[in-house]
């Protein structure tokens, strides 16, 4: 017998309400519903109305993806549409990605999916990906494989441990947060990476690190490349109050350098690269 709306709906809100760490009472507040009611509605016994099930995920900050199953597993139509990127009406969204990653030039800068697949990158990328094995390049490059697989950048981050240990915390939350499964094969990939050995090669090892300062930033990405020793931070930049599903999920990671010596070898190379 196939699930009723109410049977299917349910567990699907508790889920997410305890994926939130919210009693039924804190969401029921914040969704202007009554605990009793939102009881009703975990258990099957109710029928969220739409607009209750809509201010439901508001109110837990449910990705724009989770909120069209959310409303399909109770019978309504999706709320938000979802584009591709080579749409006529993305045209602005293109236009502004592309600004975004020249005008960060002569420093890398990537656009990537919600699983940190890379859609779009700058010309300066290009200094840090060109010691990646090409495997990695094709079909679509992952940011957490670039990273951390042995055929990477891992053989060549003088800090790999401390960059692996905030890697995977980070996707760790990422997963926990979103409960994509998509995420969570990742993850499982990404951990099981074995720890390179050696740099791979024995001119870079020759090479001692340079001596480093205290750092603002906790965990920076120190990086032995052809152009010396790169300490770079990053940022994320998201689209504001987006209302499109695929837009919903597009980040922006811009890196910086965090001395004077990789900014020299980012410019320099930016103007080899010209």
């Amino acid at each position: 017998m196939e699930a009723t709306p109410q049977v299917r709906i349910g567990p699907l809100l508790r889920d997410w309400r305890r994926r939130r760490r919210l009693s039924q009472l804190d969401l029921a507040l914040r969704a202007d519903s009554s605990a009793r009611h939102l009881s009703c509605v975990e258990t099957g016994r109710a029928m969220p109305s739409r607009g209750l099930l809509l201010r439901l995920c508001e109110a837990m900050d449910i990705p724009l993806r989770e909120r069209n199953a959310l409303l399909l597993s109770a019978d309504y139509a999706p709320a938000y549409r979802e584009s591709s990127l080579q749409d006529a009406d993305m045209t602005s969204v293109r236009a502004a990605l592309n600004r975004l990653l020249t005008a960060h030039e002569p420093y890398p800068a990537v656009v990537v999916d919600r699983v940190w697949n890379v859609l779009a990158g700058n010309r300066s990328l290009s200094m840090l990906t060109d010691v990646v094995s090409p495997t990695l390049m094709h079909p679509r490059p992952n940011v957490f494989r670039l990273i951390l697989h042995p055929n990477g950048l891992a053989p060549r981050l003088v800090n790999l441990e401390e960059v692996r240990e905030l890697t995977l915390a980070a996707l760790r939350r990422q997963v926990a947060s979103t409960g994509d499964p998509r995420l969570e094969t990742l993850y499982a990939e990404i951990s099981g990476y074995p720890r390179p050995e050696g740099t791979g090669d024995e001119d870079w090892a020759a090479v001692p690190p340079r001596p480093w300062t205290p750092s603002p930033v906790e965990v920076p990405l120190r990086l032995r490349t052809p152009r010396g020793e790169l300490a770079l931070f990053s940022t994320m930049t998201t689209f504001g109050a987006p209302a499109d599903v695929t837009l919903s999920e597009l980040g922006v990671e811009l890196f910086y350098p965090l001395d004077d010596a990789t900014e020299k070898a980012l410019r320099s190379g930016a103007a080899a690269l010209a």
